[in-house]
């Protein structure tokens, strides 16, 4: 059940509104279901409408008219309450949504239980999934109401609701999302022929803009280059940033000013001060790298189901943010038919990267400072960079949806988990050249049955699904290049398993084929190293190495030099 909470001035305006079967056309026999004392008149049920309407304004206003003679009734003394069922929850009945009216108008403050000078209420039905609740603010003792976060109580009491009368539990959220855009938004959006409100439009300029700056001030100088963006940058008196506002060209109030929002209105975490924090705790390493970004990146993704397994919920939290900063970089750097998956991969898990549990985001330097690195490389000729990057993703955001369950974080894990839709959609087209390309590079059959065996030595319990796996060609083309390369195939192999999280995997072949083919870009170890190294692997699980590459700026697509 879904509570919408306002205020108003005019009591007669809403119970007129209420009652009303000639504009509202979904509006069907509305009739009182439960009211302040149980007697209170019905105009849905009396001979006389007009009548027995006026009266009933009258009656919910009593208090509210004395209490105006004494100037002590609010502006807004009117509250109103509605509260819908799901489309799948079963026909309550009036007596059923009389006793959620009482409850709910008691959780609130409104007309607290067994307060006999609690404010007058009724509760009007006028459709089959949905009651309203029209309340006046001033109590019999001619105080106001105390009701202060009732959507929060409100909220809570039909939890529990839900679960007595056994109706479908509501994702709820812990009120770190993004604010959403209101009805006259979304009405000049579709004016305009546009599918996203301004709020949104700037909302991913904003978030995109993050995931490519090192700093505040490449930040901002983002933004000022983007094209269709303004940016009011606010200073202290000694001239450093305060703060920000953005608007878009062309949306314009009734005086054809631009409309400002500020990050915070954009998003919980697009304020300034946050901005701040996030991109201070980014790596900017001097110097060259050897290291591929793309490598360096899947690398870091591929730890992030191990760091939710730890109890530090704060680094946890720091790590999400940064995948969510991934997946809004790579729609800036990859083909324009893989661009719309990812897109709303991005926005949708935009909300699995925010909760009430505090990030400290030093602990993701790594990935944040590779996500910029990406940004900075020429665009990958290799498609399976790209591919090896989202299928680490794909279990991330799996390890994400789970830890979020956990922590009944409802919201967040509904969120991850629509973004595996998108995130595998990409992931199918994306994988589709290179993992073709591998497996018509099959070695010879006696080297493929090589590979086989070192696949039912490393990884018995799963080596019939993944010899039987269509993907097992790419997965002996990789491993044979390794051996080419230098590399001890089986050692490859089981460091690769040991990066965990196979359970999640769709195709335990290509996860293989991946990390392998990841891992295999490095030099060959000595003789020495790898005795050693095989010594390590048998007692701790495999964690790749890694560093920061730096690499002259690109500006993200859509942005334009002075």
């Amino acid at each position: 059940m879904i509570a919408k909470i306002g205020s108003g001035k005019s009591t007669s305006g809403l119970i007129r509104y209420l009652y009303d079967t000639k504009k509202a056309k979904d509006h069907t026999d509305p009739h009182l279901v439960a009211s302040w004392d149980g007697f209170s008149p019905d105009p849905g049920r009396a001979d006389d409408f007009e009548a027995t309407k006026r009266r009933l304004v009258a009656d919910l206003d009593l208090h509210v008219k004395q209490a105006e003679r004494l100037g002590r009734a609010p502006e807004k003394h009117v509250w109103h309450c509605a509260i819908r069922a799901a489309e799948t929850d079963r026909l309550l009945s009036d007596e059923e949504w009389g006793d959620i009216a009482r409850r709910v108008v008691a959780a609130t403050g409104i007309a607290p239980e067994s307060d006999q000078d609690g404010c007058r209420w009724v509760a009007v039905r006028h459709a089959p999934d949905h009651v309203h609740i029209a309340a006046t603010k001033v109590r019999a003792d001619l105080r106001t109401a105390r009701h202060w976060n009732d959507y929060l109580t409100a909220d809570r009491e039909l939890a529990a609701i839900e679960k007595e009368y056994g109706l479908l539990q509501v994702a709820r959220g812990d009120r770190t999302a993004a604010k959403r855009p209101t009805r006259a938004e979304q009405e000049k959006a579709k004016r305009a022929g546009q599918d996203r409100t301004a709020r949104e439009r700037l909302r991913t300029t904003v978030r995109t803009a993050v995931a490519a700056a090192t700093s505040t001030e490449e930040f901002i100088r983002l933004l000022e280059h983007a094209d269709g963006i303004l940016i009011d940058v606010k200073h202290f008196p000694s001239g450093d940033v305060r703060g920000y506002t953005v608007a878009l060209q062309g949306d314009t109030n009734g005086k054809q000013e631009p409309i400002w929002y500020s990050g915070s209105e954009l998003s919980p975490d697009l304020s300034f001060p946050k901005i701040r924090k996030r991109l201070d705790a980014t790596d900017q390493q001097q110097g060259p790298s050897r290291t591929n970004p793309w490598h360096q990146a899947t690398a870091a993704v591929e730890r992030i189901p191990h760091r939710l397994d730890q109890a530090d919920d704060t680094a946890a939290q720091a790590h999400l943010a940064a995948l969510g900063e991934a997946l809004d970089a790579l729609p800036l750097i990859e083909p324009q038919n893989l661009r719309s998956q990812l897109h709303q991969a991005a926005a949708v898990f935009e909300r699995a990267t925010r909760s009430r549990i505090h990030a400290e985001h030093h602990h993701a330097r790594a990935l944040r400072g590779a996500v910029r690195a990406m940004l900075r490389e020429p665009f990958p000729r290799d498609g399976a960079l790209l591919a090896m990057f989202l299928d680490a993703a794909l279990l991330a955001v799996i390890a994400a949806a789970r830890w979020h369950d956990v922590r009944h974080q409802e919201q967040q894990a509904m969120a991850a988990k629509q973004t595996l839709i998108h995130l595998h959609a990409a992931y199918d087209q994306a994988a589709v050249v290179p993992l073709a390309t591998l497996a018509q590079r099959k070695p010879p059959q006696q080297t493929v049955d090589r590979h086989v065996l070192h696949v039912q030595q490393t990884l018995p319990e799963h080596a019939e699904q993944v010899v039987n796996d269509p993907a097992f060609d790419a997965l002996a083309t990789v491993l044979t290049d390794a051996e080419t390369a230098g590399h001890d195939a089986q050692q490859l192999l089981r460091q690769a398993a040991n990066q965990r999280v196979l359970d999640d995997a769709r195709s335990l072949a290509k996860t293989l084929a991946w990390r392998v083919h990841r891992l295999a870009q490095r030099p060959a170890p000595s003789d020495r190293a790898r005795a050693a190294q095989a010594r390590s692997t048998d007692q701790h699980p495999a964690m790749p190495t890694h560093t920061t590459p730096t690499a002259p700026i690109r500006l993200a697509p859509g942005t334009r030099r002075r």
